[in-house]
């Protein structure tokens, strides 16, 4: 049985942090992030139901949204070979690999020059990578294993899934609206402690 107390620990120290500093985005990051890296040491947590591949694409499950759409918490679960578009988030964002491991291809956009490829990464278990429009946001994200499903945990500043962002063409760096949606049309229930 997963011990789904972990993420609601995670969403209630989350909640106290963004009521106490706000949008102060360096804070978010630095206590954010040491947060979402003592959530994803331990993998026991995230229920079955959204750790589960698709042969279509990666999945985006909803685990958790703020009441008042300040974060989100998502997890991201991919199939050997899956990829997103380049794509911006136009919130702050962390990311945090729980299993497997993740590729990351960052770019830059200029309006004069169009979208260039600025670097690219592996984050591995207990990595955990930050994006935002002010220290970087444009990326492509696949999986870093050719066999076997990496899974990954998203904190977002918003409601990711319902934020309009943009998708990029890497070749005219040319950029479209979408809004993702999520996978899931139920989330975990964190509340429940009898089994506990």
């Amino acid at each position: 049985m997963e011990n789904i107390g972990r993420l609601r620990d995670f969403i209630q120290s989350f909640t106290r942090l963004v009521e106490q500093v706000g949008c102060d985005e360096a804070r978010i990051f630095s206590e954010g992030k040491a947060l979402l890296a003592e959530l994803i040491a331990h993998d026991d947590w995230l229920p079955h139901a959204f750790a589960q591949p698709s042969i279509e694409s990666y999945r985006q499950y909803l685990l958790y949204c703020d009441p008042m759409e300040r974060f989100s918490v998502v997890s991201f679960v991919w199939a050997p070979g899956q990829t997103t578009p380049v794509h911006d988030h136009t919130v702050w964002g962390m990311v945090g690999v729980l299993r497997g491991a993740e590729r990351c291809e960052e770019y830059e956009l200029d309006e004069a020059a169009g979208l260039r490829a600025s670097g690219s990464h592996e984050l591995p278990v207990g990595g955990v990578d930050l994006v935002s429009p002010d220290i970087g946001d444009i990326h492509r994200v696949s999986n870093a294993l050719s066999e076997g499903v990496s899974i990954s945990i998203h904190v977002y500043g918003g409601n990711i899934g319902a934020v309009q962002r943009h998708v990029y063409d890497p070749d005219t760096g040319s950029k479209k609206p979408f809004i993702s949606g999520y996978s899931n049309s139920v989330m975990p229930n964190i509340w429940d402690r009898s089994g506990e």
